[in-house]
């Protein structure tokens, strides 16, 4: 208890940039500017963005991809998935599985996640942050994507050659 970095935002601050990031799906970058802090202590709403899922209908909150999948295939919608690096500053010298942060896309420090969407929602499910040097592949496996669209409904997921 009471062990880790301390919170840079109060909590009305983290609450706007939550409420924000939830309504109109924007990039870290705008809370960011408008409460006069980095980008990366943005990152303190990510937990609380987890934890609440995804609203898409009174009473229908998603709040993990094998949700997300279900609920795609019992309404007929087609999903679109994508991966999404996000740049970060280069882990401390002497880190364990430091090059594993550089991106072969962009050839920069990044950690990556992935991104379900349908044609009405901005986003249905994000996963957590890893670090960039996966393909999106890869981290759809770890996710565990591929089984849950074998055991799953008849659905239709557009994904690029990633």
């Amino acid at each position: 208890m009471g062990a880790g970095a301390k919170h840079k935002c109060v909590f009305v601050d983290r609450l706007l940039a939550t409420l924000v990031s939830l309504r109109h799906g924007t990039t870290h970058d705008v809370p960011a500017c408008w409460l006069g802090v980095d980008r990366s202590t943005i990152g303190e709403v990510r937990p609380l963005l987890a934890q609440w899922g995804c609203t898409v209908a009174p009473g229908i909150r998603l709040g993990s991809l094998a949700e997300v999948i279900e609920h795609l295939g019992a309404s007929g919608q087609t999903g679109m998935i994508d991966g999404t690096e996000i740049r970060v500053r280069r882990p401390a010298a002497g880190r364990k599985n430091r090059d594993k942060f550089v991106s072969g896309k962009t050839n920069q420090n990044a950690v990556k996640s992935m991104v379900l969407t349908d044609a009405g929602c901005p986003v249905l499910f994000c996963s957590r942050v890893r670090p960039g040097s996966r393909a999106d592949i890869t981290q759809a496996r770890q996710l565990g994507l591929f089984q849950l669209l074998a055991d799953g409904p008849f659905m239709e997921i557009l994904a690029d050659a990633g």
